[in-house]
């Protein structure tokens, strides 16, 4: 389905223009004149478009825009700075602006971000996909040309050279939700609350482009202070609900050892409570896929793990696939998730229960029923059956510890996530970037209360920097741990500025293992390695002895237990930088299994014809 797309764009004919490089006359395409040149002052309280939209942003619990100014958006950006409840940020390029909205989204429910037109909104595009791919609601604002250009044949600046400069609107409209194009006064109020409050009902990103001579501007439309959003929620279908429900229990309630397990869309659908209530009600054995860590608590007693095939947590793939029904929550089953296709799951066996839709087995589907109320009176009515998670508690046996290390010895990966197991608390999070720490955290004990982050459909390597940045922007009481390999980290290490700025108190363990360690194990090649750099030097320069921050360099238990214990003590209010040197063949055992996997799916041979 297209997405809908508002735009107030004027189709009359090029403008007339006396001179070669003149301005066109005004008034055949223009729709705002100036009565002087320079800037203009302007109180916060003027009814503008940009105190409209920076009103609307507080209103819907954004206190914190990331931006990179250019000449398109200066003017917005005086707006935004003038509200009293937002703090704007500036970020070392576009493409982390976008990932620490999304950051920020996963911890706030919204994020937001401003670039300039083309040259920024093509930098930023990248991370609004990761963001659409995940489901995070990020406003995405872009400084549009003045209002006067459009319809004429002017060549302007920050596009490609053609009179048509719409191509950044049209690479938006694959993935954002909604896309608003502003550049009349009388069609902005309508078109910024439709942009944002779709975003906030369909929990997408949205695109925003404002012309950078109407911000500044009062309208008769922004004379009123913003009426806070009431939107109204989606409802279930009464009737298909309770059909889903009755088909449901029928086919849960006559299974021997049935299990449940969620996905990553509870987020989304605003059901982890329901979830978590039905897994009360009933009893059974329950795990998460990967992409939902840390959407569900895991000290629940009947929490049983990760499910993600052949490189699940310990035992909890041996009950899930040996179950006789299963109850998949909001999943999103593709080639990483799935190990390369390879679940041994049954299509009979599986109820799976998407947003708005559930679907029983080889059976019915039922549509317009949303997950909440269905889990929600699932509850009400499934007998209790905790066989799943009896079996489970029969074979369980506990992790062993890394065999010791010896005295000086290198230190290795399993050694050091074994310690950072140990600074977790409800007073923190993990933010795993794609690569050997998908897996490393996968198998970290979440204790109650302490938030959990990685990018598991889009998988853009260098995204946990600007994450990092953006969820401890959102939640200042929370310190965020990072876990970040080196090929990641010279994709965006730039914004590890921007934190020292903030005054941020993350700890980021840059993981040294001198390549690309997750693509090594897909399939290997000379374009893997990387060049090193001395990352601790690298931050060293960035701090510039302004702000908060602390590096170091570990390559043994001893040096790694030493610096986690200046992190946590005498410079827990800085931002720590702890580089680990590791051997480049370390790596976790789900990585090599997982990599193996996807690999010979990626190497499929063409269907015959």
């Amino acid at each position: 389905m297209d997405a809908p797309i508002a735009a107030s764009l004027h189709s009359s004919k090029p403008a007339p223009c006396n001179d070669v490089g003149g301005l066109p006359s005004n008034g055949v395409v223009s729709t705002i004149q100036f009565h002087s040149s320079g800037a203009t002052p302007f109180s916060s309280a003027e009814p503008t478009l940009g105190r409209h939209l920076a009103r609307r942003l507080v209103q819907i619990g954004v206190s914190d825009v990331f931006s990179v100014p250019g000449d398109f958006n200066l003017t917005l950006l005086d707006h935004l700075i003038a509200e009293p409840g937002l703090n704007l940020i500036g970020c070392c390029n576009e493409l982390n602006a976008g990932y620490a909205a999304d950051g920020y989204a996963r911890a706030r429910g919204v994020g937001a971000c401003v670039a300039t037109f083309t040259v920024g909104g093509l930098s930023i595009l990248n991370a609004i996909a990761g963001a659409y791919s995940e489901n995070l609601p990020v406003i995405c604002i872009v400084g549009g040309p003045n209002s006067n250009d459009y319809g004429t044949n002017r060549i302007l600046h920050h596009t490609i050279g053609l009179p048509d400069f719409s191509q950044e609107l049209h690479c938006f409209r694959s993935v954002t939700c909604y896309q608003a194009v502003v550049n009349n006064l009388e069609d902005a109020h309508e078109f910024i609350d439709t942009a944002i409050s779709t975003a906030l009902k369909e929990s997408k990103p949205v695109y925003i482009s404002i012309s950078c001579n109407l911000p500044a501007i009062p309208h008769p439309t922004f004379s009123c202070e913003p009426v806070p959003f009431s939107l109204s929620p989606k409802l279930s279908n009464q009737m298909g609900l309770e059909t889903a429900v009755d088909a449901a229990v029928e086919f849960l309630n006559k299974a021997v050892k049935p299990v449940i397990v969620g996905g990553p869309k509870l987020r989304a659908a605003k059901a982890c409570d329901a979830f978590v209530q039905l897994a009360d009600a009933c009893g059974y054995a329950f795990a998460v896929m990967p992409s939902a860590k840390g959407l569900v608590p895991e000290d629940h007693p009947h929490f049983i793990g990760t499910y993600w095939g052949a490189v699940s947590t310990a035992f909890c793939a041996e009950i899930v696939e040996s179950a006789d029904a299963y109850l998949f929550v909001g999943p999103i089953f593709n080639d990483y998730s799935s190990v390369g296709y390879s679940l041994l799951l049954k299509k009979e066996k599986a109820i799976i229960v998407q947003t708005d839709r559930v679907i029983i087995g080889d059976g019915p589907t039922f549509g317009c029923v949303l997950m909440k109320d269905f889990l929600i009176a699932l509850g009400k009515r499934l007998k209790p059956n905790a066989t799943a998670y009896e079996n489970y508690h029969r074979i369980f046996v506990p992790d062993g510890h890394p065999l010791k290390s010896e005295p000086n010895e290198a230190l290795r990966v399993n050694v050091l996530f074994q310690h950072i197991q140990k600074m977790l608390s409800a007073e923190t999070a993990i933010v795993a970037e794609t690569g050997d720490s998908w897996f490393n955290c996968q198998k970290l004990k979440l204790p109650k209360g302490c938030g959990y982050e990685f990018q598991m459909q889009y998988g853009s390597i260098g995204w946990s920097v600007g994450a990092t940045l953006g969820y401890a922007q959102a939640l200042p009481d929370k310190r965020v741990i990072a876990c970040i390999g080196d090929g990641s980290f010279q994709m965006t290490a730039q914004d590890v500025s921007t934190m020292i700025r903030c005054g941020q108190k993350s700890i980021i363990f840059l993981i040294n293992n001198g390549g690309y360690t997750i693509e090594v194990e897909i399939h290997d090649g000379p374009y893997n390695v990387i060049k090193n750099w001395n990352y601790t030097a690298l931050v060293d320069a960035i701090h510039n002895g302004e702000g908060n921050c602390w590096t170091t360099k570990v390559r043994c238990e001893e040096e790694l237990i030493e610096a986690i214990k200046n992190a946590t003590e005498a410079k827990k209010d800085c931002l720590c930088f702890i580089e680990v040197i590791v051997h480049k063949d370390d790596t976790s055992k789900e990585l090599l299994e997982w990599g193996s996997r996807v690999s010979a799916a990626n190497s499929r041979p063409p269907n015959p014809r």
